[in-house]
């Protein structure tokens, strides 16, 4: 097993971990309602998908 020789010192480990952060997803908002939603997914209000009613809403929650 690979053991380290020296210790990593902090200002590298934490230069490491600078991409390591998250992002907040990309949002779109949907063309009937105008509400807020992930891309490429069903908006949750409404239930169109691409200018076409894909669910009823009440079968959504």
């Amino acid at each position: 097993m690979a053991t380290p020789k020296r210790r990593t010192s902090s200002a590298r480990r934490d230069r490491r971990r600078s991409h390591h952060a998250l992002d907040n997803p990309g949002t779109s908002t949907c063309a009937n309602c105008g509400e807020t939603k992930l891309p490429h997914r069903v908006c949750a209000q409404c239930g169109h998908y691409r200018g076409r009613q894909v669910v009823k809403v009440d079968d959504l929650f």
